[in-house]
């Protein structure tokens, strides 16, 4: 078999070799907010404590909530709507992904991520 005729089978290779998403458990999720993000957020619909809420940050632009007024000039310009690949991108190394955040805890666990934004997916926004 040719190097060209290969080079397909050893994309599909390293596809198959990659490591799939964990699976989100949106139960073990609510312990994960209740262990890491608690102390900042709420998860009321305009409740405004040290964090903005999570609750509806699923498909929310960052920095969008009305009444808080703590969001940091860097997470003002980041420019994305939240969904299940910005929050796990974010939460892995919030001061890395947007450095001047105010956001300092991140979730370091791979499982703890997908479970916490399983979870948040189920707060549903207006």
């Amino acid at each position: 078999m040719s190097v060209t005729r290969s080079a397909p089978l050893l994309a599909l290779a390293a596809i198959v070799a990659a490591p799939a998403a964990p699976a989100a458990d949106a139960a073990a999720g609510k312990a994960v907010f209740d262990k890491l993000c608690v102390a900042c957020h709420s998860l009321e619909q305009g409740s405004i404590t040290v964090g903005p809420p999570l609750h509806g940050v699923v498909g929310r632009k960052a920095a969008s909530v009305d009444g808080f007024a703590m969001y940091s000039q860097a997470l003002k310009g980041y420019n994305v709507t939240w969904n299940a690949k910005t929050l796990d991108e974010f939460l892995e190394n919030p001061m890395g992904k947007v450095p001047g955040t105010m956001m300092v805890m991140p979730v370091t666990d791979a499982k703890e991520r997908a479970d916490l934004i399983g979870f948040l997916a189920t707060l549903k926004g207006k």
